[in-house]
């Protein structure tokens, strides 16, 4: 099942989402026209008052909610309508690409300023940070989710966006049987450690990789032979492997898997970043999604409950459709649209290679009407990929996602979709 194809009239306005198979008929009939394929969105070529037949000629458009599961690295968008999700997408932030880049280019300027200038005392520190300011790689997400929430408007006619605003309590994670508080209470209680540990050890057993079997939550080191209860020393195990082990320390349960046992105490150390890059934007991301519509909010405990109560599986485009207060739901689509965010490129004119030197020429403008990150369709095969154009040559650099780069003449080549800093893709 394919996601639904937004439709907009004549003069650009939003109207009803149609199924893939009347898009097609509209284009094929020559009522309409393709007018961007990501999100793929069709144009009617006639006034609605003219195509009286058209499936959009109702004077009444049932409104659609966006649906939002904001996550650290990706976020789950999903476009509900009458309890039917129509449409969905995952976008893949860039963040951890931001930081590198950020410290890589601080550490060239220090270098540089400690090449070419004396030494000069610190002075005081004359650098004021603007109230609510985030890290960039922080800030990203959010300018991303907003981005895209105004762009899924243009296109289908959305009257509220729904959020998952989900905080991890990193007081509790450390230490679940903390006292003197009670953080959670009712049937919802303990979902926000478990989902984080599911998280973290990718749903599997930690000793022996089952999967979809039950998870018991389990202490790396026997909590009887002083191991705590923080979220370091917490992982996933499957009843049988929880049983063998029982109060034994995972150095001897462990003792014939050297690398296991290496690779559970290096990953049981990892630190709370994601839940604490997710607490930073939340207050943010609604208070930058409320300037474009009206916003209802949500909780992680109860975007759990609605997925297992409904019984779907764990997807980050399904937690989306399940945020909020629902009682069914329906999914019209199963194959959600995959964005990667990229950037829009830099400004530096000389590739290098790993040892300094310039290997090749960057072109900062377009060449020959392309520019690179535009993605084209390949007449000779079908395949849909990325172009990068040679200033010196009519045949560019050609790249469909998991093969090798091949060279194409400009001849071979249709442009389907300028570059704007996203890749995408299907889930197969």
């Amino acid at each position: 099942m394919q996601n639904y194809v937004f439709v907009i009239d004549a003069n650009k306005q939003p109207l009803n989402p149609i199924h893939p198979r009347k898009a097609r008929r509209l284009l094929d009939k020559g009522k309409a026209a393709v007018f961007r394929m990501y999100p793929f969105t069709i144009i009617l070529k006639t006034p609605i008052r003219q195509s009286r037949r058209c499936a959009n000629a109702s004077p009444t458009i049932p409104p659609c909610q966006i649906k939002i599961d904001p996550g650290s690295k990706v976020t789950g968008f999903a476009l509900v309508q009458d309890n039917q999700v129509i449409w969905a997408m995952e976008l893949e932030h860039r963040g951890g690409l931001i930081k590198k880049k950020l410290e890589s280019r601080r550490a060239v300027r220090r270098g540089r300023r400690n090449r070419n200038t004396r030494y000069r005392k610190p002075r005081f520190l004359n650098r004021k940070r603007p109230e609510g300011w985030l890290a960039p790689s922080l800030e990203h997400r959010v300018l991303t989710i907003q981005t895209w929430v105004k762009r899924l408007i243009k296109f289908c006619p959305v009257n509220e966006i729904w959020v998952e605003r989900v905080k991890f309590d990193t007081q509790k994670m450390p230490n679940p049987e903390i006292s003197g508080v009670e953080y959670q209470q009712g049937e919802l209680a303990g979902y926000e450690v478990r989902e984080y540990l599911l998280e973290k050890w990718g749903r599997e057993c930690t000793y022996c990789g089952k999967q979809n079997v039950p998870l018991q939550i389990e202490h790396i080191h026997p909590k009887s032979k002083g191991g705590s209860g923080r979220v370091s020393n917490l992982c996933l195990a499957c009843e049988k492997c929880n049983q063998r082990k029982g109060n034994k320390p995972v150095e001897d349960f462990l003792k014939k898997k050297p690398k296991l046992l290496q690779k559970i105490k290096t990953k049981a150390k990892q630190p709370l970043k994601d839940a604490a890059a997710v607490n930073a934007t939340r207050n943010k991301l609604v208070k930058v999604l409320r300037e474009v519509k009206s916003v209802t909010t949500g909780t992680g405990a109860q975007t759990k409950y609605n997925r297992t109560k409904l019984g779907l599986p764990k997807q980050h485009w399904i937690d989306a459709a399940c945020v909020g207060d629902i009682e069914t739901l329906v999914l019209k689509t199963s194959q959600p649209l995959l964005v990667t965010c990229f950037g829009q490129g830099g400004r530096q004119k000389a590739a290098l290679n790993k040892y300094g030197y310039p290997i090749r020429h960057n072109p900062l403008k377009s060449i020959k009407g392309w520019c690179s990150g535009d993605i084209a369709k390949n007449l000779l095969t079908g395949e849909f990929g990325r172009v990068n154009p040679r200033s010196k040559s009519n045949s560019f650099n050609y790249t469909v996602s998991g093969k090798k780069a091949i060279s194409l003449h400009v001849k071979n080549l249709a442009r389907v979709h300028r570059k704007d800093g996203y890749t995408y893709g299907f889930c197969q």
